[in-house]
């Protein structure tokens, strides 16, 4: 009796390969913006919540060094890293801003101050390019 196989499946996109996606080059730019955006506030915030200015230079670094990774390798694990870091960027400005936080309560309705105007601005946007482009992938 003749044994029906079918042909195998080719193998999954590697988490590892890069994409070399289009919008890589405006997601590292938007990366940029959000940490530059962090640098002038970071000396207030060392001094004034200690806490907050150590996030905010963990983010910058961050932001950076996805921007690079972007640039270099835009890998869906570095996608799926500037999803998870910019959404929590945006979730934390929220937060910041509908909620007393220790040591900064000045910040509660603060909506327009223009650097954080900036950096959720940019945050938002790398997010979204980061969950297109995971999305492009999975389509593929």
């Amino acid at each position: 009796m003749a044994r029906h196989t079918s042909a195998p499946s080719p193998p999954a996109r590697s988490q590892h390969l890069p994409f070399h996606h289009p919008v890589r080059f405006p997601a590292a730019a938007l990366l940029l913006v959000a940490g530059i955006a962090h640098i002038p506030i970071t000396p207030g915030h060392l001094e004034e919540a200690p806490y907050i200015g150590i996030l905010f230079i963990a983010l910058t670094v961050v932001c950076f060094a996805l921007a690079l990774m972007l640039l270099r390798h835009d890998t869906a694990l570095v996608w799926a890293a500037v999803l998870a870091v910019t959404v929590a960027a945006v979730l934390a400005y929220l937060v910041s801003r509908m909620t007393a936080l220790p040591q900064i309560a000045d910040d509660v309705g603060n909506w327009t101050e223009p650097l954080g105007l900036a950096s959720i601005t940019s945050e938002f946007l790398a997010a979204a390019l980061a969950a297109a482009a995971l999305a492009s992938r999975d389509r593929r």
